[in-house]
């Protein structure tokens, strides 16, 4: 990334070739303005919330654990704020399907049936410059309803229906640059960048529609976290003269701090959030990062990490009580599962995928999310059933829950081992997954599931608290380095058998296994694999 153009912006550089008049569009002087103007007021903030995570990991290694905030109780105690009024076209969330920004997946989610399609510019987007702002013209075509495709390879054509999904874009978290685009000498915020073009280009044309600029905002481990999105919200509405609490959010509910502070996140963002979002995979990972070298017992291998166990039922439980008594929505997590040729196994997974849904229904849920089309319509029956022809079933207040710090904090896994089998998987599939990443895939399909980067950091994760607290194996041996290398070797070659020699050597598979190992063996714990591995794809 050597390349350089000036704008007409002071201040503003993009690390970039000569735009293309598609790039141009997007990239405009207003809309370069615009962004500047968020990163100007918000970027110190943003790095000052970001060394403050840094605290609190400190006092969490000292063995300080997370409670509930003291100075923020009289927010939680005031049985008397809602969430601002949602709009209609908000109300009925009983399915939503997610995936990346690229055309076709866009216009096969939007055609989906599923009331909701999430056009991810984070974990389901490998950030590439091309990536980003082709999904950002995506995003904008989506919205004018011009969006179309031609897939030369099958001869057919793709365009949207008469009434596709509504459009919730997600911007990547506070913690991510966007290394093509400097303003006064700093990298961009990649949540600022993918926030501020999405609103530029879209907020008129949307309001036009008696819709408006709907988000999903990841990663948050706050309310003050959460109240500079606000503060950004009221700014960018002022900006471009839109009416104030149009934009409205649903946060997803996947780190574990952010779970003390379910309450003070909804009323941060009172004036403009719908709902939040049971995020379960990025859960997992957060827990294990957080807590890593002061858990009691390393978790056990990932499959047996279900939605039942304490700590994942107890925040689930506290998400749909907290949105329930504010008026929001909860929405439930993701069922992966991509069908394939096999009928059987397909039965057998749409019977788990029900059962998981009809927990979600039952446990108050309005709604939940698939990757697949093929599920919307599994998951939409589980939800009619429950409660109809109602958009929600928001009036289940769920009184009867009471979760203390203890429940969000109890990491006990009945019958949890650690495997050799398990290691496999997690070195296998986080391989995978980075080298797809890195060849600029963000939601790749394996092993019958619809995959992005929370698979590969609880991977990753997972062995690094193993080998770094010197797990023992059900089948009795000790995580040693020595051990992970005769593994690494070994599943290496499987897939090196795979996909062929010359496909191999062609892949990013050295590069993925380099990274793999730097995220497993390193001593220091890398917060996110996406900021080691950003500069090979920039």
């Amino acid at each position: 990334m050597n390349s350089h153009t000036t704008t007409a912006i002071e201040g503003v550089v993009l690390k970039t070739e000569k735009l293309s008049e598609a790039y141009a569009e997007i990239l405009s002087d207003e809309a370069l303005q615009f962004v500047a103007a968020l990163h100007r007021k918000f970027d110190a903030t943003r790095h000052e919330l970001l060394k403050a995570r840094e605290a609190v990991q400190a006092q969490i290694q000292k063995g300080i654990m997370p409670t509930f905030p003291k100075e923020t109780a009289h927010i939680r105690d005031n049985k008397e704020w809602k969430v601002a009024p949602i709009p209609a076209d908000l109300q009925n969330r009983k399915v939503e399907i997610t995936g990346p920004v690229e055309r076709k997946m866009m216009i096969n989610a939007l055609n989906s049936g599923a009331q909701v399609f999430m056009g991810d510019f984070e974990d389901a987007n490998s950030p590439t410059w091309a990536n980003c702002i082709e999904g950002q013209i995506n995003c904008r075509d989506a919205n004018r309803r011009q969006i179309d495709f031609y897939d030369p390879k099958k001869d057919k054509h793709y365009k949207l229906n008469d009434e596709p999904a509504v459009l919730l874009v997600r911007p990547r978290g506070w913690h991510l640059d966007e290394a093509h685009v400097e303003i006064d000498g700093k990298p961009v915020s990649a949540s600022l960048f993918d926030f501020g073009l999405y609103f530029f280009h879209n907020a008129q044309t949307l309001l036009e529609r008696n819709s408006a600029p709907y988000f999903y905002l990841a990663k948050l481990e706050n309310h003050k976290e959460a109240a500079l999105w606000n503060d950004v919200f009221v700014f960018a509405q002022d900006y471009l003269k839109v009416p104030q609490g149009s934009i409205k959010v649903t946060v997803l509910l996947e780190t574990i701090l952010a779970s003390f502070e379910i309450e003070e996140i909804l009323y941060a963002l009172r004036n403009h959030i719908a709902g939040i979002n049971a995020g379960r995979w990025d859960y997992i990972f957060s827990a294990i990062k957080k807590f890593r070298s002061v858990m009691a017992t390393p978790f056990p291998d990932r499959g047996q990490i279900t939605m039942t166990v304490p700590f994942m039922r107890a925040y689930t439980e506290l998400l749909v009580k907290s949105c329930h008594k504010r008026g929001a929505h909860a929405i439930g997590g993701m069922s992966a599962f991509i069908p394939s040729k096999d009928e059987q196994a397909n039965a057998t997974a749409f019977e788990k995928v029900t059962k998981d849904k009809e927990r979600e229904a039952n446990d108050g849920f309005d709604g939940s999310w698939v990757a697949h089309p093929a599920l919307v319509p599994v998951a939409k029956a589980v939800f009619d059933k429950k409660f109809g022809d109602k958009p929600h079933q928001k009036e289940r207040l769920r009184e009867e829950v009471a979760i203390t710090e203890k429940d969000l904090l109890n990491f006990d896994i009945e019958g949890g081992v650690v495997s050799e089998a398990g290691i496999r998987q997690n070195f296998n599939v986080g391989m995978r997954y980075i080298n797809a990443w890195l060849e600029g895939i963000g939601a790749a399909a394996l092993f019958n599931l619809m995959e992005d980067a929370a698979t590969a950091e609880i991977s990753r994760s997972q062995l690094w608290q193993w080998l770094h607290n010197k797990a023992q194996t059900k089948e009795g041996k000790t995580v040693t380095v020595a051990y992970y290398e005769q593994i690494i070797k070994e599943e290496v070659e499987k897939i090196k058998a795979e996909f062929g020699e010359a496909q191999f050597a062609k892949s990013q598979f050295a590069n993925a296994e380099k990274l793999m190992r730097e995220l497993v063996f390193d001593a220091n714990f890398e917060d996110f694999l996406t900021l080691k591995a950003y500069p090979y794809i920039c």
